[in-house]
């Protein structure tokens, strides 16, 4: 049985459009009129236990409506789901218990206290017992190299230090399923690596649920075997992430290394042309025809390396969110409701 279930999802607002003008914002205050948002339009996911999916998808997307609804923090305008057999929003103590959300603009420390102080009010909020609480604290400071910080007020913490004991603080009561916001939004690439290594190897060793939402292609490659694409509050795609490619790229990236004799002021352009930078030269192929067109180009010129490689994977993906756009684009907007104050 699937440990998270979604059917039919959606969440919308009801938005205040706020006219420009004195006159026009004293009429706003008898006469408004208000546009309806779809944040989330009719999701339906189903995640096993142990899984670690990500959850890509644009800003707007729907992404993070999507984990404040399976979080209990929102309720939704219809649909339904649960989360280990709990409906979220009904926000039981015995659901609250057993996930953690995580969210990387959000803080849920105290900023003036010591970390440690944060963590020991979670330990009563969850009532851990002590060994317990003690235990897990000194395992999750050790692997995230952060003991030494401990006592350090949270303010005083750098961007990746302060995540981490973000992270800390979420799996003290060592959640069975862990919602996870854009954890290493802003951090430098030392920082994302870091917690990429830590969730790695803390959900292989617990066997951890996670639903991860990032905009950085390394989080999910270095993470995720399963990616759900979201645009425009539907998924547009659920499958592994070099099934992105395969179903949504139609080329092919060829770079050819030259010959050093080769005159590249008279060299005949290849259609398709990405970039000259001699001796090398870059150019897209349609996948069908990439064998024909390899044919053609070694009786053109003096080559002395090939490389066929697929379309960056960051590309594929912004090509599909702007197709998203286009199809919603060309679908009737809601119309605006109107109500008196």
């Amino acid at each position: 049985m699937p440990i998270i279930e979604i059917e039919n999802l959606k969440k919308s607002y009801r938005v205040y459009q706020k006219q420009e003008g004195v006159l026009a914002s004293i009429r706003g205050l008898f006469h408004r009129e208000y546009r309806e948002v779809e944040a989330v339009r009719g999701v339906n996911l189903r995640v096993e236990q142990g899984e670690f999916v990500a959850f890509l998808g644009p800003n707007g997307a729907g992404k993070t409506t999507t984990l404040k609804l399976l979080s209990g923090v929102i309720n939704p305008s219809s649909g339904t789901a649960t989360v280990m057999g709990h409906v979220p929003w009904k926000r039981e103590d015995a659901y609250r218990r057993r996930f953690a959300l995580v969210m990387g603009q959000k803080n849920q420390l105290w900023w003036d206290l010591p970390a440690i102080d944060s963590f020991r009010l979670h330990q009563h909020i969850y009532n851990l017992p002590t060994s317990e609480f003690e235990r897990t604290r000194d395992e999750l400071t050790e692997m995230l190299d952060v003991r030494q910080l401990l006592g350090q007020p949270v303010r005083e913490l750098s961007l990746g230090e302060r995540m981490k004991m973000e992270l800390i603080a979420a799996l003290l009561h060592s959640p069975e399923v862990l919602f996870l916001d854009e954890p290493t939004i802003g951090l430098d690439v030392v920082a994302q690596h870091k917690i990429q290594q830590f969730l790695k190897n803390y959900q292989r060793e617990r066997r951890t649920t996670i639903l991860l939402t990032s905009h950085y292609m390394k989080d999910i490659a270095a993470l995720c075997k399963r990616v759900v694409v979201i645009a425009n509050g539907q998924i547009r795609y659920d499958g592994s992430l070099s099934g992105i490619i395969d179903q949504f790229s139609g080329d092919k990236i060829v770079t050819l290394q030259l010959d050093d004799r080769t005159d590249f002021e008279t060299l005949q352009k290849p259609p398709g042309l990405v970039e000259i930078e001699p001796p090398r030269i870059k150019f897209r192929v349609p996948r069908d025809e990439v064998a024909r067109v390899l044919g053609d180009v070694l009786d053109l010129y003096q080559v002395t390396d090939v490389i066929v490689e697929d379309p960056p994977l960051e590309e594929v993906i912004a090509s599909m969110f702007r197709e998203a756009s286009q199809q919603t684009a060309d679908v009737p907007a809601a119309g605006n409701g109107r109500s008196g104050r």
